[in-house]
């Protein structure tokens, strides 16, 4: 699903314009975005948390060249599911029925 769908989707449900809807999903992106480039997670009750994750410094090898490059200490996006959210998917009889039949 693409983000346009998600604001269609949005405007369909809750009767909001879907320009007033973009503005506000691109406001929340900002929000996010802006947050975690300053450090701060976000926290979602129900839904999940977007954090920063610390990667330790590593020595990588480029294969070409052989030779080896030293990655230093960052910290990366990442979004954890809350578990509300993990047994709705889990439960999810629509998934289920995607699955692969053993």
């Amino acid at each position: 699903m693409t983000k346009a769908e998600v604001i269609t989707k949005i405007s369909d449900k809750t009767g909001i314009q879907k320009d007033d809807v973009t503005q506000t999903i691109e406001a929340f992106f900002k929000v996010v975005k802006d947050s975690m480039a300053e450090g701060d997670n976000i926290y979602v009750r129900g839904f999940g948390s977007f954090i920063n994750k610390k990667r330790a410094k590593k020595i990588a090898r480029n294969i070409s060249k052989n030779t080896a490059i030293v990655i230093d200490e960052h910290y990366v996006p990442a979004f954890k599911p809350s578990k509300v959210f993990i047994e709705k998917i889990k439960n999810s009889k629509k998934i289920k029925d995607l699955a692969p039949q053993d």
